[in-house]
């Protein structure tokens, strides 16, 4: 979980929880964290694991992938908002699951895309005389 940007994701979880009108201990039993490993997380002091943003995310209600993208675990994705919100909120599988089934489908768009990019005809410049 290499480039986690701990401030930010802090900050962004205060906002999260600012705007679900949560105190940070009801946050904190929601998520089954401690309410200091909690406020360390929004100060930006500790970087928690996928697994504690996921608990995070579904005591805020909100997707965990959100958490993920504003952590830099992964990037933004396009595609189906549809199928990646089915696969975020899945709960017969595990975050860890949920993670890889999300690389997977952004691998699969990249490799669509970049297909997509070389059976593009370059534009050519004309070459009749007249």
């Amino acid at each position: 979980m290499a480039g986690i940007d701990v401030s930010g994701l802090g900050a962004f979880i205060r906002e999260q929880r600012d705007q679900a009108e949560m105190s940070i201990r009801q946050l904190a039993k929601a998520a089954e964290v401690s309410n200091p490993y909690l406020s360390q997380v929004e100060r930006g002091l500790r970087k928690p694991s996928a697994e504690i943003l996921g608990r995070i995310a579904q005591g805020l209600r909100i997707s965990a992938e959100t958490l993920y993208v504003q952590a830099g675990i992964l990037s933004e994705r396009e595609g189906d908002e549809a199928v990646t919100t089915a696969i975020a909120s899945d709960s017969t599988l595990s975050e860890r699951q949920r993670t890889t089934l999300l690389q997977i489908y952004a691998a699969f768009q990249a490799e669509n895309a970049a297909a997509k990019k070389e059976e593009s005809p370059a534009p050519t410049e004309s070459t009749e005389q007249e």
